[in-house]
């Protein structure tokens, strides 16, 4: 089966599944596993990364504000490569290729008439595992054993968390974007919760919303995880410098005790993909450490302590 992923999320499924072979193309963010770097871009930005967490926040405003995409298809690509299955997403505009520019390239290709679209639209881990079983189901893999142990890893930490008083659960800020402010919502209040914290400021399930500090101080946030969208470990820690100069940073309790920490959020909570298990092992390590003292097998690299 020829096969183009248009979202890393489902890279990193298709390759976990052990169909990596198939895969005649990805989107221009797919670096994990490290092999897909090898394969074609099938898509690119629009927008400026290099640019302050500011500048690339009106750069996405003024786009969507004019209709316009923030992500382009390399079309003549998937003509020529008239894959048998695009997987895509129809979860954020602002994220990944929109759904509505692949459904009408595959309307238009005469090439495209017979490729499936598969879009993927996870809020949750659970929501998650399901979509790994849905690509199993559109490439004809079996993905039960895959998925039975993420489960496993994933009830390693609730079984242990799962009986945590109000009073041993840490509150919890997870900043998806500093410069406006942004908590992560979706599927990270739930690992939060899972993780044996209590999650403020986002809604499990729902998209990420603006926020001010002013809620934070209200919050008063024992633990925050710093983990801007796209962004790795270096440029995570480049952006946190700001945070010091914030009105009331230096009173929140999660300043005061040292408990705030840099995660490539690019690699680890942005995804929804099958990494977001060791993004939960973390958060376990982090939030509760004397249940998880030693934390998930990553290489160096992925998080640090601020401060």
């Amino acid at each position: 089966m020829r096969i183009v992923s248009l979202i890393s999320s489902a890279t990193e499924m298709l390759f976990a599944l052990g169909l990596g072979a198939q895969v005649l193309a990805v989107s221009h963010e797919c670096d994990w596993p490290p092999s897909a770097n090898q394969l074609p871009r099938a898509t690119r930005s629009r927008i400026d990364s290099a640019q302050s967490s500011q500048a690339i926040d009106e750069q996405v405003k003024q786009l969507l504000a004019r209709g316009e995409p923030l992500y382009e298809i390399d079309e003549p690509l998937l003509r020529q490569l008239a894959p048998h299955l695009i997987i895509t997403q129809a979860q954020c505009d602002v994220c990944a290729i929109r759904l509505a520019d692949v459904l009408r390239l595959q309307s238009e290709a005469p090439e495209l008439q017979h490729t499936r679209v598969l879009p993927l639209n996870p809020t949750s881990l659970e929501g998650v595992l399901a979509d790994i079983a849905r690509i199993g189901v559109a490439t004809n893999t079996e993905s039960a054993e895959l998925i039975a142990g993420y489960r496993q890893r994933i009830a390693t930490i609730v079984d242990r968390t799962a009986s945590l008083t109000v009073a041993q659960r840490p509150r919890v800020l997870c900043i998806e974007w500093i410069e406006p402010l942004m908590p992560a919502g979706n599927w990270t209040p739930q690992l939060i919760e899972m993780a044996g914290g209590v999650s403020g400021l986002a809604v499990a399930g729902e998209h990420s919303r603006y926020s001010t500090w002013e809620e934070v101080a209200a919050f008063a946030p024992e633990i925050i995880l710093v983990a801007p969208c796209g962004f790795d470990l270096p440029r995570t820690l480049s952006e946190a410098e700001r945070l010091p100069r914030v009105p009331g940073w230096q009173q929140l309790p999660a300043v005061q005790h040292r408990r705030v920490f840099a995660i490539d959020g690019n690699a680890l909570l942005n995804r929804s993909g099958p990494r977001l298990v060791e993004s939960l092992e973390l958060l376990a390590h982090l939030i509760q450490p004397q249940f998880f003292p030693n934390g998930p097998n990553l290489p160096p690299g992925y998080w640090q302590p601020i401060g």
